[in-house]
């Protein structure tokens, strides 16, 4: 397993070796409060040249070429291209040395491989682009068949957090009936207690991918992760993943 300089998480799950992934936390940047200290985000008020420099030291850290995204709670897939900014909420690649990379603060990130470690993605999802299906399109954008696929699910907000509106419960229901068993009724009438982590294994599950890994945190409760629920001024974290020589 890869360690980092700083507490920076690398995924436990079976990718081949060269399959290379990361999540940073708050650590080890310039930013200052509340956006201490690693905040990747752009558009979260930081100031930019401290949001620069924890950039490039990212790069120098990983050795790799981050494909930022403007991220939009959508479900559209791009292919990866470190020297342009797309409008999008998940990429993927085959190019070695071009990481994926998606920024959260609650929304669940989700990293792809195939077993063979010849392609890899990254997908932002929050509630809408889950429902919208993210997921699905980057299995689709992957080409991969749904057994020769490995998913890890990063550091969102836990199902005892993550209180929603009986909208979100609905439109959910609507595509997958199973999808009940992730919603527990809230002590505030007609609101719930989602947990994305089931509900992202349930849809993985229905296109045919069971070979899913991570699931096991919460970034409202983890002091580590920045969370927009806990604090709506804060930072971003990000997950990325990469092919290495």
């Amino acid at each position: 397993m890869t360690k980092w300089a700083h507490d920076w998480l690398t995924p436990d799950w079976p990718a081949p070796e060269w399959v290379k992934a990361c999540v940073t936390t708050r650590t080890g940047g310039i930013s200052g409060a509340p956006f201490d200290t690693f905040n990747l985000g752009e558009h979260v008020e930081d100031d930019a040249v401290a949001v620069a420099k924890n950039r490039q030291r990212l790069i120098s850290q990983l050795g790799c070429h981050p494909a930022w995204l403007r991220q939009v709670h959508g479900s559209v897939v791009v292919h990866a291209d470190p020297h342009e900014v797309a409008e999008a909420d998940a990429s993927w690649t085959a190019t070695v040395g071009v990481a994926c990379v998606v920024m959260t603060a609650d929304c669940l990130p989700a990293l792809f491989c195939d077993r063979a470690g010849s392609r890899v993605a990254a997908a932002h999802a929050g509630w809408r682009g889950l429902a919208g299906g993210v997921l699905e399109a980057t299995l689709d954008a992957l080409a991969v068949a749904p057994e020769d696929v490995l998913v890890w699910l990063g550091p969102a907000i836990g199902p005892q957090a993550f209180e929603v509106g009986g909208e979100v419960r609905e439109a959910f229901l609507a595509q997958h009936p199973q999808a009940a068993k992730a919603f527990v009724a809230s002590a505030n009438a007609g609101r719930f207690m989602a947990d994305i982590y089931q509900l992202a294994r349930i849809r993985l599950a229905a296109r045919g991918v069971t070979a899913v890994y991570g699931g096991d945190f919460c970034s409202h409760s983890d002091p580590r992760f920045y969370s927009y629920r806990r604090a709506p001024r804060t930072g971003r974290f990000a997950s990325l993943i990469w092919l290495a020589n």
